[in-house]
């Protein structure tokens, strides 16, 4: 991997590399090592956070120049892109509805359902996680074990435009229907987010449930229940409300995993 490393940063620095087998063959190999699990963007430490390895990013997104746009067919339908897609998924023991589709580059751990929704290169998804009608998970994105992410939820990427971290959903986290968590926000584990929360690097996660709110970023703290809210606001042309995020609650650990997502949603009469 040192040696890898090493050609991948040398190669970000200086772009002429990418015309010489070496560097291509090497950028390839961590493509192929994403794929296969092996290898991730960002992974998880002993003490309970994250590190990003910024070089695998870096290949990544390398790995676009040296491809070649082409025709891919299957079956009826034809592609035109750079980038090849995933295959074997009855191996892999992926369960894939048509229409979905996931990159090649990106992980796909075994019991992982996919409706028809999308999976970009550079993701992890781990087992017994279900990707709903038409959700997508971008670019290095590290989705935990056991999580749902419900129809239509948006869960940005780190390439377009480039950025620091990927957004990371810890393990058995549920995502409500037409939620967007981008800009490396980390959703902490058996949190839940009802439906339509918008989440961003900046968005405000306001606690409300003491007698004093409580404001944090970038951070759902594990187990909590989020749903949208709004603040006021004061600028130059008047008071306007924006768009937060409120945690009105913890999910409870007595009750039963298999069911508690639903019914901590229905407990404080948040939409799924």
């Amino acid at each position: 991997m040192s040696a890898l490393q090493s050609m991948i940063e040398a190669a970000w620095d200086n772009r002429s590399l990418l015309q010489e087998a070496t560097t291509t063959n090497a950028i390839r190999e961590v493509i192929r090592l994403l794929d296969e699990g092996a290898l991730r963007v960002a992974e998880p430490t002993n003490d309970g956070n994250w590190q990003v390895n910024e070089w695998v990013k870096k290949a990544v997104v390398m790995y676009f120049p040296i491809q070649q746009m082409k025709v891919i067919e299957m079956g009826i339908f034809e592609f035109h892109d750079k980038m090849e897609l995933k295959r074997n998924y009855a191996q892999l023991g992926v369960r894939v509805v048509p229409h979905a589709i996931a990159r090649y580059g990106a992980f796909l751990a075994k019991g992982v359902i996919m409706m028809p929704s999308y999976v970009n290169i550079g993701a992890y998804v781990d087992s017994n996680t279900m990707v709903d009608t038409w959700a997508t998970v971008g670019s290095c994105a590290q989705i935990g074990r056991d999580v749902h992410l419900s129809g239509g939820v948006g869960i940005g990427g780190v390439l377009e435009p480039l950025q620091a971290a990927p957004v990371i959903i810890e393990d058995g986290a549920f995502i409500g229907s037409r939620c967007i968590v981008v800009e490396g926000v980390r959703v902490g584990a058996q949190a839940v987010l009802g439906a339509n929360v918008v989440l961003t690097g900046s968005t405000k996660i306001i606690d409300v449930t003491g007698s004093e709110p409580k404001t944090i970023t970038g951070h759902v703290p594990p187990r909590s229940v989020v749903i949208p809210g709004s603040y006021t606001k004061e600028f130059p042309a008047g008071a306007y409300q924006v768009p937060c995020a409120l945690i009105i609650g913890q999910r409870k650990e007595s009750t039963d995993l298999k069911t508690s997502l639903n019914n901590a949603l229905r407990e404080f009469n948040v939409a799924v």
